[in-house]
């Protein structure tokens, strides 16, 4: 089998894990086929400002496509809602944190008005506002150890960013703090990974043993939600599920981009019916965009 991926450290760290997974069921060694998508390009563009459907997919999605690999690893919050007909997410593996962290040279207390914050993800702007954190913001892109970096020498005061990669990473130490997913809600889907194949793909039945029934239930849940409205980046909207007592609760919150709420919800009911709860939720919220 040959698994496509993006060539940044995260991406490869989680490619790996997925080839040891899967060298651990079948005893064969998976290769790798590194490929640069437009996301990678960009590195001067708040992700908002653009047509970011598939920005860091697309590419992989060709070679998929074209078998010039046989599956691709992606971080799950990237993947477009609408997949190529002939695509399909086969395994959702055991989940990472979701939860968003601080990286900073200064607590979240001590970051006063004007301070500056890099990101480039507009829920993160809108929740800053939310909380009445009046920071001067400013654009950061790169892998990883690039905006740890930009914090850690000065070019921004602090940025904000899923604590998955780091702990994948192993870079921990760089975290100041951890907020709860009530706090600064994440992405839908965050903190998971999305193993993807041709509908066809004669490698499914192997690449699904991977497949974590809660973590795919759960994220189910959230990327509904973005699938019924039908957006991308241009909202500030947080989701995130978890299984308690074997059942599923699901919250999700709409922000305007000056932090104010507009809609949210939680939900609870049967893991079996995660499709069913995001539907809900989100065409409870289109009403309010």
């Amino acid at each position: 089998m040959i698994v496509g991926t993006r060539g940044s450290k995260l991406a490869l760290v989680q490619t790996d894990y997925i080839r040891q997974c899967l060298y651990n069921i079948t005893g064969e060694e998976v290769e790798k086929n590194i490929i640069k998508t437009k996301g990678d390009k960009i590195t001067n563009s708040q992700l908002y400002n653009m047509d970011s459907k598939g920005l860091f997919t697309r590419e992989l999605d060709n070679a998929l496509l074209d078998e010039e690999v046989d599956f691709a690893v992606h971080s799950l919050k990237d993947v477009p809602t609408e997949l190529n007909e002939d695509l399909e997410i086969v395994a959702v593996p055991i989940r990472e944190s979701p939860n968003e962290v601080l990286i900073s040279n200064y607590s979240w207390s001590e970051l006063e008005e004007g301070s500056t914050l890099g990101t480039s993800s507009l829920r993160r702007e809108a929740f800053c506002k939310h909380h009445n954190k009046d920071f001067e913001l400013k654009p950061i892109r790169g892998n990883v150890e690039t905006r740890i970096e930009k914090v850690m020498d000065g070019q921004v005061d602090a940025t904000i960013m899923a604590e998955a990669g780091l702990n994948r990473l192993g870079l921990q130490k760089y975290i100041k703090a951890k907020f709860p997913t009530d706090y600064i809600m994440p992405a839908a889907g965050q903190g998971a990974l999305a193993v993807m194949t041709r509908k066809d793909s004669e490698h499914k039945e192997t690449i699904r043993k991977l497949n974590h029934y809660f973590s795919h239930q759960e994220v189910l849940a959230e990327k509904t939600i973005l699938e019924e409205i039908g957006v991308g980046c241009q909202w500030p909207i947080g989701a995130i599920s978890g299984i308690k007592n074997n059942q599923l609760e699901l919250k999700s919150i709409l922000l305007d981009k000056n932090g104010e709420i507009l809609y949210q919800k939680t939900l609870s009911g049967s893991i079996r019916e995660a499709k069913e709860m995001g539907v809900q939720i989100g065409k409870e919220m289109i009403e309010f965009i």
